[in-house]
């Protein structure tokens, strides 16, 4: 009998397959002490291991460089490597082996459960979920160690594709699955910032993560949809309902083709006004995706990515190259480059050792930067620099306090004076902006207005603050709500100060990627839509059929409700 699970939806599209069962890490190793004389022999079986997934990651990242689409995947394998060339993991789990006698996959599980603390320790969300490439590379080598190599789905001939169901993903098994006709990704684990999510989304593959026990619910060979925008996942479907799906997914594809039509067709609003559509990147490496739907420019370069999974910092030549690149390939379009935003001094390297008692309120974004001015210092000079081959943005996040903004400026003068000194190139005219993503920034907006010439809101951590909900926690995710009263007055309000004032303002978070929060978003007065490149395209569309003199009235009688239910309702109506 079919039945139905809910997950969170996190690569659109519609999948139709057969379940293809994925074995859990296989982590719950025996325990043992090896004879004093086998000590090198145990050693060395752990670095055969270590050596052959070394070489298997080695051959899959070469087998990920001729595919522009693929290079988020080859990226997490990057990362992988070098959490297996971390002395934290395998050399410490020598020293195990020959202090303490343990078995190879003991020794190895052992440190990887302190590096796994460390990294829950993290405040980012992003960087946290990292912790998974600890587990799937340890996974990886004890797998070889007990002679455990795992398997290919066999390509079907019946015309399906394969689902594949697991308690998590690596991206090294994506690899693996590419060839094989996948048709979609459903996990136990998993958020939107999983791997799953972002290689699915990268591959464009139809993907729902956090169904917490689908891999004990089906079965190997079973029938399954996936409707990857709605986050649903039908199990054992009879015709009737494979067929509604079939028609849902041609009905979709149609959708697809139609929205490539959309790319050079300028974002304006039916009564003529123009809406600017720029693109959240982490590195020149998502370029090819800006270009690919013609952005009006980059809203958001999380720079972080430069810093994070590697031994030693990017010096600032590195850095000067990485944003130059980005510059020089969008010519006149403006860049804005956001300064790192990273959560504890040891996540630049994979692993953290600060102990912070709720590093979500801890030492974090600009706090971190101005703690660290010599770190922060290079990275504005490398900015600068760059500044000369595009029209660049300095944006600094997580602002709050009057004092950070004027130590950031100061900063940023100091480099200049530097530059000017060593007589190296820079624009004068760059502007520098603030994120709003605590409420304190968007309630007391003057001390930004003054001193700021831009501001960007960013949704996911302001509704995390507002709320004072940890988005990443299973046991509360329930109760993060875009569409809370407090948290659209904040929005609103922020807008509108911007407009009063003649501050531009954008939403970067992943509320201006969601068609369902667009025309309320215009509503409030929004010009300035940043997101995943893969998302403007539909917001264009949505764009494209707004009348902000039929929306505004109805959203100011919105931003007047104080019961979510009724909010809720109001903006499905919005928004058809």
């Amino acid at each position: 009998m079919p039945f139905t699970i809910h997950g969170l939806p996190v690569s659109q599209g519609i999948a139709i397959g057969h379940v293809h069962l994925v074995s859990h890490a296989m982590l719950e190793v025996n325990h043992y002490h090896v004879a004093a004389k086998y000590l090198p022999e145990e050693v060395e079986r752990l670095n055969e291991a270590v050596a052959t997934v070394r070489g298997e990651l080695v051959g899959l990242k070469a087998a990920t460089a001729g595919g522009q689409p693929h290079s988020e995947v080859g990226a997490f394998v990057d990362l992988q490597l070098m959490m297996l060339a971390d002395p934290m993991l395998v050399d410490a789990a020598r020293v195990l082996i020959n202090e303490r006698r343990c078995n190879a996959e003991w020794a190895l599980v052992q440190q990887m459960e302190l590096v796994v603390e460390q990294f829950e320790q993290i405040e980012d969300p992003y960087l946290r979920e990292r912790k998974a490439d600890v587990v799937q590379v340890v996974e990886r080598v004890v797998k070889v160690l007990l002679g455990h190599p795992g398997h290919l789905p066999p390509k079907r001939r019946d015309g399906l594709g394969t689902i594949i169901v697991a308690h998590d993903l690596s991206p090294a098994d994506t690899i693996g699955f590419r060839d094989h006709n996948i048709g979609g990704f459903v996990t136990d684990v998993g958020g939107p910032t999983s791997h799953t999510a972002i290689v699915a989304r990268s591959l464009r593959i139809p993907a729902v993560v956090g169904l917490h026990h689908i891999r004990q619910l089906v079965e190997e060979d079973e029938l399954l949809i996936i409707d990857g925008t709605r986050g649903v996942v039908i199990v054992a479907p009879d015709e009737r309902i494979v067929e509604e799906y079939r028609l849902r997914r041609s009905e979709l594809e149609l959708e697809r083709s139609k929205l490539n039509r959309l790319k050079d067709t300028p974002a304006t609003t039916l009564d003529g006004e123009d809406v600017d559509l720029l693109a959240n990147i982490e590195g020149p490496k998502d370029l090819n995706q800006v270009k690919a739907v013609n952005a009006d420019g980059v809203g958001l370069y999380r720079t972080e990515f430069l810093f994070i999974g590697r031994d030693a910092l990017p010096d600032e030549d590195e850095q000067y190259e990485a944003y130059r690149t980005v510059l020089k390939s969008l010519p006149g379009k403006p860049v804005t480059i956001r300064t790192f935003d990273v959560g504890a001094d040891k996540a630049l390297n994979g692993v953290g050792t600060r102990f912070e008692p709720n590093p979500a309120l801890g030492l974090r974004a600009v706090r971190y930067s101005l703690a660290e001015p010599q770190m922060f210092l290079t990275q504005l000079r490398a900015l600068l620099r760059a500044s000369v081959h595009g029209r660049l943005q300095i944006m600094i996040p997580m602002l709050a306090h009057a004092h950070e903004i004027d130590q950031s400026l100061q900063l940023i003068a100091k480099a200049k004076a530097e530059l000017d000194a060593e007589g190296l190139k820079y624009d004068p005219r760059v502007e520098i902006g603030g994120m709003i993503e605590v409420p304190a920034a968007a309630l007391a907006l003057g001390m930004f207005i003054r001193r700021l010439s831009f501001l960007s809101i960013g949704t996911n951590d302001l509704i995390q603050y507002t709320l004072a909900i940890d988005r990443s926690d299973e046991a509360v995710v329930h109760l993060y709500d875009p569409l809370h009263p407090a948290v659209l007055k904040l929005i609103a309000g922020t807008i509108q100060a911007g407009a009063r004032f003649g501050l531009p303002v954008s939403v970067c978070g992943e509320m201006a990627g969601d068609p369902a929060y667009t025309l309320l978003l215009l509503g409030m007065g929004l010009r300035n839509f940043s997101m995943h490149p893969g998302h403007i395209l539909e917001i264009k569309r949505q764009v494209l059929r707004a009348d902000l003199n039929e929306l505004a009235p109805r959203v100011q009688r919105i931003l007047k409700m104080d019961e979510q239910a009724k909010v809720r309702e109001a903006v499905m109506r919005l928004a058809g």
